[in-house]
């Protein structure tokens, strides 16, 4: 493996399709949890929506714990195959297992022993996803240093992350999510959720080892760990120092409202589909397969966007047109300027909406793992260690909480809205439906702003990192 000194030879596109590709476990993951968890588990398995949300928030917490102590043994990890590869080729049999226990819950347990489960299978696909997601996030760092160039190869990680999720939802409502005889809502069958447990972990292992595999020929040229061996005294400060960086607390900062935003929303977007707009399960796979369009603007737009206006301004404008869009038709239905349920014009309106929405969503997402990317040599100009993976476990922690918090959010939601379970749709109050629509348009809205207020303060531009690298191979050649 290489110093400090050695550049890595320019990536070919199967190296950054093989980078980008595992990418898409997380993308089958974060779906279902956002998507469909909650429904599932309330609605078809039957517990209550606090606690499936206090569930996934239990698992949260443990990953706070062990997703940065994965990132410093990554950081630390010594082996022929180097520093990642060993902990991304481990985790594709159990990610895929654990994903799969998920969607197959035992049946005639207690709410309390449901309880019990779903937060230790949670624990354990979070805990060995991150196993995988951490080293493989890491990595992007090592594969280039370009300032823009990492912004491309961010929108491969990210076109797999979404185009994985949108195809296994698309097959979800079409094909998995079919009624019964037994079961009338396509939203409720239970054998539904199992299909796609089964069908998303065998992706997942197959993407996994795939990725592992592309990027093996490139280890000869990633950086080796630091030769001195850290204590766990030493490890700390580390990981407290990485975790404390200037440019990295506004981006963590960002990352959480950005998720709790995003979280929230996916996590009742099945809901307000459903009970608040009438949709059914052909035209809820119509809004997801309109996210393939917003998914391939954004990949062709960033670029030149984040060239134009700097990856911080563009980002801040794209984040100040997400609840924009993606509030203003609750907004007005609510103020009763939105067309009803029964008018022919609500689907494609809608329809546009989300597609806009979406994709500027999506361009933040790229920018946000890219302007991460970037404080990699801000910490090492500073503290001499790179602590690449600690940094991806601090953004990957922060990915997750798309899920927990969003989760957790909606069922305190649903709760306070007082929303019964076992809803059939056109059955249920409607002032129950828009009540929650009353709470959630504001609280969304707070949250982006939160993510705005956090962005501003980020300061690394092309400039100053073209400024960092210079100092970092000036510090090489006098070292050298």
């Amino acid at each position: 493996m290489s110093d400090a000194r050695t550049p890595p030879p320019p990536l070919s596109r199967g190296a950054k399709f093989s980078y980008g590709i595992g990418a898409t476990a997380l993308g089958l993951k974060d779906n279902g949890f956002s998507y469909l968890l909650l429904l599932f588990y309330n609605q078809v398995v039957g517990l209550p929506a606090a606690t499936v949300g206090l569930a996934i928030m239990i698992a949260l917490m443990v990953d706070a714990v062990l997703d940065p102590i994965i990132g410093q043994l990554s950081d630390n990890w010594r082996s022929r195959w180097g520093r990642r590869h060993p902990f991304m080729y481990f985790a594709a049999a159990p990610v895929a297992l654990s994903y799969l226990l998920l969607w197959h819950p035992p049946l005639g347990w207690s709410d309390e022993g449901l309880f019990v489960y779903l937060i230790v299978v949670s624990v354990l696909i979070r805990t060995f996803l991150s196993l995988f997601e951490i080293p493989s996030a890491a990595l992007a760092p090592e594969l280039t240093s370009d300032y823009h160039g990492r912004t491309a190869l961010m929108s491969y990680r990210a076109g797999f992350n979404w185009y994985g999720g949108l195809i296994m939802s698309i097959l979800t409502f079409q094909l998995f999510l079919q009624p019964s005889a037994e079961q009338p809502v396509a939203q409720l069958n239970a054998a539904g959720y199992a299909t796609y447990g089964n069908v998303s972990a065998a992706v997942m292992f197959i993407v996994i080892l795939i990725s592992a595999l592309g990027t093996h020929s490139r280890i000869p040229w990633l950086r080796s760990p630091p030769p001195q061996r850290l204590g766990a005294r030493r490890a700390l400060k580390e990981m407290f120092s990485v975790m404390t960086n200037r440019a990295l607390v506004p981006i963590l900062g960002a990352g959480v409202c950005n998720a709790m935003a995003y979280g929230l929303s996916v996590a009742l977007s099945l809901y307000f589909n459903t009970f608040f707009w009438g949709f059914g399960p052909d035209q809820v796979s119509l809004f997801v397969l309109a996210q393939f369009g917003s998914s391939a603007l954004a990949i062709w737009f960033t670029g030149p966007l984040s060239r134009r206006l700097g990856k911080r301004d563009a980002a801040i404008l794209c984040k100040l047109l997400v609840p924009t869009l993606g509030l203003s038709p609750i907004a007005l239905r609510l103020l009763g300027l939105f067309p009803d349920n029964d008018s022919v014009l609500l689907l494609p309106i809608m329809l546009c909406f989300h597609l806009l929405s979406v994709t500027f969503a999506s361009i933040v997402a790229i920018l946000h793992g890219s302007l991460s990317a970037d404080i990699v040599e801000d910490q090492e100009l500073k503290t001499g260690r790179r602590s690449e993976g600690v940094m991806a476990a601090a953004s990957i922690f922060v990915a997750k909480t798309t899920s927990g918090i969003g989760i957790f959010a909606s069922s305190l939601l649903l709760g306070l809205v007082g929303f019964p379970e076992g809803a059939v749709p056109g059955q249920v109050d409607e002032a129950i439906v828009r009540n929650l629509a009353f709470v959630f348009v504001p609280t969304v809205f707070l949250m982006h702003a939160g993510a705005v207020a956090f962005i501003l303060r980020y300061r690394i531009t092309s400039e100053s990192h073209a400024a960092t690298v210079a100092a970092l191979a000036a510090r090489a050649g006098t070292q050298g």
